[in-house]
């Protein structure tokens, strides 16, 4: 071969390498299911495109029930997502211990400083930094204004179990529906299990059951939530058809007005009113928030909540460039615009007083008033106990099993996990 024509080919082919070692996809598998943020989150995408040449980074939206059955299998697979929304807990635990999961402490820490700390502890196994968090929820109950007001029922009022139980009775003599769920999901109804379990055992009852004190999961505590979650539901407080109802269809419901109450975490008011019939729901401001009442005699306090702490985990063979992402999609600018836009209360320092949204800044001081925060308990659990957490809340509240026998099946799963 000519010299000239030698140099060229070995140019060209040389060029042909640095072209494809370039050409990098970030992959993220979400369930994100707020419009707001999706928008916000794949603009941050196009952002980092444009400051990176040759990086792609690709959401894919999944909902969560079905991301969740997914999940085992993308992780187990040689073309897994280099990031995965998570809840954190046990679930993580079990994914870092099954070696789906990188390391990333060295590289996070610079910037996981402007971050509040509870969260970027709960994406910790071990001490070690395998994901990284973005925000806070809280799970609290969301009401119509106008039918509590039809009903006579002052929501500031309800400040015990019993007076949530007779503000149920009084919506269904006014014939309202009190309670909106989707215990088709089985999930939403766990809400309710694992409130009255922080109200009656207090903040230590979690960590007591998982050490195996007085009885673990079958103790006293456990039962009592189940006794007072059968009370609930012996009133029919719910919508005909509840157990069919998915979790989006029972936001709509919501916004339709087809019921005065829902126990939902923070996204219901973004999610009402696109998953109404009419496409926009209740006008904000017909919506109230109060948080899940005190259990008289119970450990637990009115300031104790429940929520998740949601943020990205990274695989294990995910580019370097999808950590580098996720420095870029935690700058305080986004987090700002988060806030201020209604996409999601984020745990970046200081930007929560951004926030112009009522409700949402209602969420945040609330958030910021915590005595005691505990992640959803199908999370933090573990992968099998979670899920006979979420079964037994359902079949709790149908009355198929007793509450003694649901207590008993938590700690089985416990046994075996």
């Amino acid at each position: 071969m000519h010299g000239a024509s030698f140099a060229l080919t070995v140019v060209f082919i040389a060029g042909l390498t640095t072209s494809a070692i370039a050409d990098t996809t970030v992959s993220i598998v979400d369930v994100q299911e707020s419009a707001v943020a999706r928008a916000l989150w794949d603009r941050i995408a196009k952002d980092y495109e444009a400051e990176h040449k040759g990086v792609t980074v690709q959401f894919k939206y999944i909902e969560g029930e079905s991301c969740k059955e997914k999940l085992p299998t993308m992780l187990q697979s040689d073309s897994r997502p280099a990031l995965v929304y998570s809840w954190g807990g046990g679930v993580m635990d079990a994914q870092n211990q099954a070696g789906f999961l990188k390391d990333i402490t060295a590289e996070a820490a610079p910037f996981e400083e402007n971050l509040a700390q509870t969260a970027v502890n709960a994406f910790k196994v071990d001490g070690k930094t395998v994901g990284v968090p973005f925000d806070t929820g809280l799970v609290a109950f969301y009401y119509n204004k106008d039918l509590f007001k039809k009903a006579g029922v002052n929501a500031e009022a309800i400040k015990t179990w019993d007076d949530f139980l007779g503000a149920v009775k009084a919506l269904k003599a006014a014939g309202i529906t009190p309670i909106i769920n989707g215990g088709g999901d089985k999930w939403p109804m766990h809400f309710y299990y694992s409130y009255l379990i922080m109200r009656i055992g207090g903040e230590n009852a979690l960590a007591d059951a998982k050490a195996g004190k007085n009885g673990g999961f079958k103790n006293s505590t456990f039962v009592e939530a189940g006794k007072r979650l059968r009370d609930l539901a012996a009133l029919e407080p719910f919508q005909a058809g509840y157990l069919a109802t998915k979790y989006g269809e029972a936001a709509g419901m919501f916004g339709d007005g087809k019921g005065a109450m829902q126990l939902m975490f923070e996204l219901l008011p973004a999610m009402q009113g696109p998953s109404s019939t009419s496409g926009k729901g209740l006008p904000e401001e017909d919506i109230g928030i109060f948080a899940f009442p005190i259990v008289s005699g119970g450990k637990g306090k009115a300031t104790d909540t429940l929520g998740g702490v949601h943020g990205f985990l990274v695989t294990k063979s995910a580019p370097p460039e999808a950590v580098d992402f996720l420095k870029f999609f935690s700058q305080e600018k986004y987090a700002k615009e988060a806030a201020a836009t209604g996409g999601y209360i984020p745990i970046y320092k200081g930007t929560a007083t951004a926030i112009t949204d009522p409700l949402f800044r209602q969420i945040a001081e609330i958030l910021a008033q915590t005595t005691y925060h505990q992640n959803f308990l199908d999370q933090d659990l573990g992968p099998s106990v979670g899920r006979v957490i979420n079964d037994v809340s359902v079949s709790v509240a149908e009355g198929k099993i007793t509450p003694e026998a649901a207590a008993a099946a938590i700690q089985e799963a416990a046994d075996q996990q």
